[in-house]
């Protein structure tokens, strides 16, 4: 979906032509094109807002719904950019994940815009982490890190016909048929300083679309913060890196106000990796929110440690968050442990019953399958979540990726494969307790049994409050006859697997 826009009220002489995209195409991902809840590739717009905001002329090609790499082409003809810049949404988990689906394609855009004549340039987690081979396909430059400053400087330089470009940090590049790396970029630390993200660059309706479709209500994404400060020790970080810097409050109600105004969404998805971390940030902005009579709803990503005062989850409440993804990963304190996650297990049940209490819905981040996890490992978190029954669950499996701990402790177990295709592979790369078979066994059985006791808690609030009952309840209550059995299969299949793999 091509969509162009070009602040009139700056000057128009010597000007670079860029034309903006991104390596997610919805399409390659079938559990994520299923669900139907795109958002748009914020880190891409934040670009382009900067490079517009100093005198380039900027286009976007959202692949967002593309069907295939191929589909460039056509945008590559009409707007002959000078650089053609693939700059990955590095807020979104999906693209941090470095699918091999969305590799390739990029691969195949930098051959195809290469072909134009275009220099290329690339940023996103996985070229960060393998810089080397995306420069082997076409790529003329790769931006490690957090890339908005390193893109400007870099194309001020081309601007310029400046050859030497050493001095341009958080940079990657081959001369003289050697890859050369500049020395690292420091993260902005003020954020303010960066214009609001280029909405206008994206063809909103498409997404609205989708979401009206498969939720019934629009949602569109914000980022509040950069980067996270704590060590889990499986959690890559190469765009933003362990520091924590975040937004003023007024600064992030300015974005919602000019998102009501325009696109009128009836959610909000904060994608920081941690949400409201800074002291007194979460009161400040639920003070603003009501000062400017702003009423929207809202989902967080956070940890469990940070919900156990009664002030913050009022906080969060009054502002209109209605949903706190908790990275839980396991009912394991041992595992917990060795993950060097910082939490407990008595943190996740008091982070939920507090979130309960003021009526917003936790949902658990759920891993299964890190090195040395036993079958009593995995009992403990399918009890932990059968007990507290958040609002959501999402599962996954162990992922090494490049620069974690974890990476380098299963390293040389890992063979050709080190990603996955799609979001939805579950492949464990890595030798484990259990072969992968049991652990997407895993994951069919821990979903339906939480289904199951889902519609358990709904018949039992039935018998026990019948005459304030909504036919919600009544539905998951009436569940049960299809997930009990669904649910005796699947633990039957998980115990054929693991009799087959003892």
């Amino acid at each position: 979906m091509l969509v162009e826009s070009f602040a009139p009220d700056q000057p128009q002489l010597n000007m670079k032509k860029i034309l903006f995209t991104h390596s997610y195409f919805l399409r390659f991902d079938p559990k994520q094109w299923e669900q139907g809840q795109p958002y748009a590739p914020l880190g891409t717009i934040y670009a382009a807002a900067l490079m517009r905001k100093n005198g380039y002329e900027v286009s976007l090609f959202d692949t967002m719904f593309a069907h295939a790499a191929e589909d460039i082409i056509p945008a590559l003809a009409e707007h002959q950019p000078d650089l053609f810049v693939i700059y990955d949404d590095g807020f979104n988990y999906l693209t941090k994940m470095c699918l091999t689906n969305m590799r390739e394609a990029a691969f195949k855009m930098c051959e195809l815009a290469k072909a134009k004549g275009c220099t290329v340039i690339v940023s996103s987690s996985d070229s960060t982490d393998r810089y080397d081979q995306y420069l082997r396909q076409g790529a003329d430059f790769v931006l490690l890190g957090e890339a908005e400053i390193t893109l400007l400087e870099l194309a001020d330089a081309i601007k310029n016909g400046v050859k030497n470009y050493d001095d341009i940090a958080g940079l990657a590049f081959i001369e003289n048929d050697t890859i050369r790396k500049t020395t690292a970029r420091t993260v902005l630390k003020n954020l303010d300083q960066l214009p609001l993200p280029a909405w206008d660059l994206v063809d909103v309706e498409p997404y609205r679309k989708a979401w009206l479709k498969s939720k019934g209500y629009f949602s569109m994404n914000i980022g509040t913060t950069r980067g996270c400060p704590f060590k889990c020790n499986w959690c890559a970080k190469p765009i933003y890196g362990n520091r924590y810097n975040s937004r003023s409050a007024e600064n992030v109600i300015e974005e919602i106000k000019l998102l009501k105004q325009h696109y009128q969404p009836d959610h909000i998805w904060f994608c920081d990796d941690i949400f409201g971390l800074k002291p007194g940030w979460v009161q400040e902005f639920a003070r603003l929110v009501k000062q400017e009579d702003l009423k929207f709803r809202y989902k967080i990503q956070t940890r469990a440690d940070l919900l156990l005062q009664d002030d913050q989850i009022e906080a969060l409440a009054a502002s209109g968050c209605d949903n706190a993804w908790i990275g839980a990963e396991s009912g394991s304190q041992r595992i917990l442990d060795a993950m060097d996650k910082g939490t407990t297990i008595d943190q996740i049940h008091t982070a939920t019953q507090l979130l309960k209490k003021h009526h917003i819905k936790p949902s658990f981040f759920i891993q299964f399958g890190y090195p040395g996890e036993t079958k009593g490992d995995i009992e403990l978190t399918i009890d932990m979540i059968s007990k507290l029954l958040p609002c959501e669950i999402g599962i996954s499996v162990s992922y090494p990726l490049p620069g974690t701990v974890f990476y380098q402790r299963v390293k040389e177990e890992l063979q050709k494969k080190t990603n996955w295709t799609d979001s939805n592979e579950m492949a464990l790369m890595f030798r484990n307790t259990y072969p992968p078979a049991f652990y997407k066994q895993l994951h069919k059985y821990v979903h339906q049994n939480y289904h199951q006791h889902l519609a358990i808690d709904s018949l039992i609030k039935l018998f026990k409050h019948p005459l304030t009952i909504s036919g919600n309840t009544i539905k998951k209550a009436a569940s049960l006859l299809y997930y009990a059995p669904l649910t005796l299969i699947e633990k039957y299949k998980l115990a054929q697997t693991e009799r087959a793999t003892a």
